[in-house]
């Protein structure tokens, strides 16, 4: 049984050790010779302290931030490559019982339509998506016991899994849920998801408790102890972050990068992703009455430290994002992004039309086929596998893979072969001939001869209309 009263949360998120960082980091931030020396170390490509992190990112001085930019970006590189995760959100259900001052879901919000899919509606949202050409997918709900059991989520997980549509087949399903039980997490695990995700929103205590002034997720313990829980219960990629705005940020960035450490700490490894979403309009919520929203220039800087810091870990930005917003941070560490994203429940089959049921209007807007295209244009590589979770490299498998630099031998590979089945199945006649010019100057650049035949083969194999559900 779960104690509500719980402090373990405050030991691993630690206030006044936050505040203690906040004050040296004000202190130090115009000491150019501590500067440099983390920037040596973060050089090193294995992380820096959240006291290094915190002191880099109260630093004003020019030259240290264009390091900063060029240093998180030549990390990018060397464990992500060019390669860039796609993937879209699916929302389930809107119910929800909490009293979150910043969500439109909220309980007292008697203008959003409320909606629920059923296990045909879901089908058919999946179809739509495997029409896009999606192959991952973040199923998000809210948190409702009775219209959203866990075994209606399971009972989704399976559905989805189920649905083979032409050449389709939805891979990994990420989970976005509420705080649960570890026999919950247990069963999500036996479920077969991919990455558990929960966001914090914020971890400054009494702020979080103020935003949340009614229904479960009120408690802040139980909210922020899940990660320990879920992993307990055998999900070893967890996926963490905050919602930037709802707080000071310089608090709930120090205080993102002490979860990292508590779960690398105790588990012996980190959080899979961390997503760094801002708060943005929707239904019933005005983003003036946040004053600690955040401009672009400190949202790109907080993603080039987060790399730095935590070299091994990807790093999330959703549709919330513009397009020129996303081009920025893709550069600096961004290693997954949604494309062609619906926050509406039942937005993909029916195209959208019931916006007053979405989460969170969205700012890019294009196709998946559109971004898709706009990330060839920019030098990138839009990746659909999932054969790391397939063939069970997760957890501190996949992140001692990814620390010897040796996974990027296996993901270029996989990139390339899963655009080609985009390229194939979904494509635009313009991203096909441009995907195939893309995929021909990548096939060049792969090092070993073995692997680039290896490659070459797949891709005629696809081109004749084989199909390869290990990727």
């Amino acid at each position: 049984m779960y104690d509500s009263r719980s402090k373990k949360a405050e030991e691993f998120i630690d206030d006044s050790e936050i505040k203690r960082t906040l004050e040296y980091a004000e202190k130090h931030r115009g000491d150019i010779e501590l500067l440099e020396a983390i920037l040596e170390k973060g050089a090193l490509f294995k992380g820096i302290t959240y006291e290094e992190a915190a002191l880099l990112l109260e630093c004003a001085d020019k030259d240290i931030e264009e390091r900063i930019f060029a240093l998180a970006g030549e990390i990018k590189r060397k464990f992500y490559g060019n390669r860039i995760v796609m993937f879209a959100p699916l929302y389930l259900s809107n119910y929800c019982i909490n009293g979150c001052k910043y969500c439109p879901y909220h309980m007292k919000n008697k203008g959003i339509a409320r909606k629920k899919l059923s296990q045909e509606d879901i089908k058919r949202e999946v179809i739509a998506l495997q029409d896009m050409g999606h192959k991952r997918l973040a199923i998000e709900s809210g948190e409702d016991p009775i219209n959203n059991p866990i075994e209606y989520i399971l009972e989704s997980i399976k559905t989805i899994y189920s649905i083979k549509h032409e050449n389709g087949a939805i891979r990994r399903v990420n989970v976005n849920i509420a705080a649960t039980s570890v026999e919950n997490y247990r069963r999500l695990n036996e479920a077969g998801i991919g990455t558990y995700i929960l966001f914090q929103e914020t971890y400054h205590k009494e702020t979080y408790e103020e935003l949340h002034p009614s229904g479960p997720k009120k408690d802040y313990a139980y909210h922020t102890e899940a990660m320990d829980r879920a992993m307990t219960g055998g999900i070893d990629d967890v996926g963490i972050g905050v919602l930037f705005g709802l707080n000071l940020y310089k608090y709930d960035f120090v205080g993102l990068l002490m979860h990292a450490k508590h779960l690398e700490d105790t588990f012996g490894v980190g959080p899979h992703t961390i997503s760094v979403p801002r708060i943005c309009p929707a239904d019933d919520i005005d983003v003036k009455d946040y004053d600690n929203s955040i401009p672009d220039a400190i949202f790109k800087k907080i993603v080039a430290i987060l790399r730095i810091a935590v070299p091994y870990t990807g790093i999330i930005v959703s549709t919330r994002e513009s397009e020129r917003v996303r081009s920025e941070v893709i550069k600096l560490g961004v290693s997954q992004i949604s494309g062609g994203s619906r926050t509406s429940v039942g937005g993909y089959a029916d195209g959208g039309e019931e916006e007053n049921s979405s989460q969170f209007d969205v700012s890019d807007k294009r196709s998946l086929d559109e971004v898709v295209g706009w990330l060839m244009d920019s030098g990138h590589i839009p990746s659909f596998c999932t054969a790391c979770y397939r063939e069970g490299r997760t957890g501190d498998r996949f992140m001692s893979l990814c620390k010897s630099g040796n996974i990027a031998n296996v993901c270029q590979a996989n990139a390339i072969m899963t655009l080609s089945e985009y390229l194939e199945d979904y494509a635009s006649p313009n991203t096909k001939i441009k995907g195939y010019e893309t995929i021909e100057k990548e096939i060049a650049l792969i090092p070993n001869e073995r692997t680039k035949e290896i490659v070459k083969n797949r891709i005629e194999e696809i081109k004749d209309g084989k199909r390869d559900f290990r990727f």
